[in-house]
């Protein structure tokens, strides 16, 4: 059975496992924490999750691991068929993840875990928000999907990586720097999906322990 390896307080590791369950895949979970030991090196060579382990190998990358399941489980697409439409959900997907998320990450340190973010850092951020949030809605549809009339894969990454982006700027700066966009009654929407209801109590549950782990 497919395995998903890594931990549920993971915004990547929930990408993948929504697409799982909107895809109504059988799968099986183990919980890896992300380390330098060699026994995960071995299985993920940067030491990162989420990755898969199938009957044929192992993949890494939330991505791949999305287009992979979009080819070996065909039945259920969060893709259009259409070439140019399937482009564009994984342009948002890109985007997103690129010049939202990844940027936005250099915050999480000060806004989630208790650690301080230089002001130089702060700044720069800021700025690049605030162009790529602007940017990012000349792409997007909101109607009501991220991309268009169906939920797709690209909603899977809007569903855990907005609230991220939006919550980091709001601790960091005082203000949400999506709220020009309808991210919040979006996610809202999201939200009443029964996999995104599971992915969410997992999610909670995982905090919870790393929480336990570290007092």
């Amino acid at each position: 059975m497919l395995k998903i390896c890594g931990f549920a307080a993971s915004n990547y590791y929930n990408k993948v496992k929504m697409a799982l369950l909107e895809k109504g895949i059988d799968f099986e979970e183990e919980l890896v924490w992300t380390n330098r030991a060699p026994e995960l090196m071995a299985r993920s060579p940067l030491g990162k999750i989420p990755f898969f382990e199938t009957e044929h190998g192992r993949l890494r990358e939330s991505q791949v691991m999305l287009d992979y399941l979009e080819s070996a489980y065909p039945e259920k697409p969060l893709i259009p068929a259409d070439p140019f439409a399937a482009a564009q959900v994984r342009e948002i997907i890109t985007f997103m993840e690129l010049h939202l998320e990844l940027v936005a990450r250099e915050l999480y340190a000060e806004a989630f875990f208790g650690g301080k973010v230089s002001d130089e850092v702060k700044e720069r951020t800021r700025k690049l928000l605030a162009r790529n949030a602007k940017a990012f809605g000349t792409l997007v549809k909101f109607f009501p999907y991220i991309a268009g009339a169906e939920f797709t894969m690209a909603d899977c990454a809007g569903m855990v990586h907005l609230p991220l982006v939006s919550m980091a700027s709001k601790v960091i700066y005082g203000e949400d720097l999506l709220a020009e966009l309808p991210t919040r009654e979006y996610v809202k929407m999201l939200s009443e999906r029964p996999s995104a209801q599971r992915v969410n109590a997992d999610r909670k549950l995982n905090q919870e322990m790393m929480k336990s782990m570290v007092k």
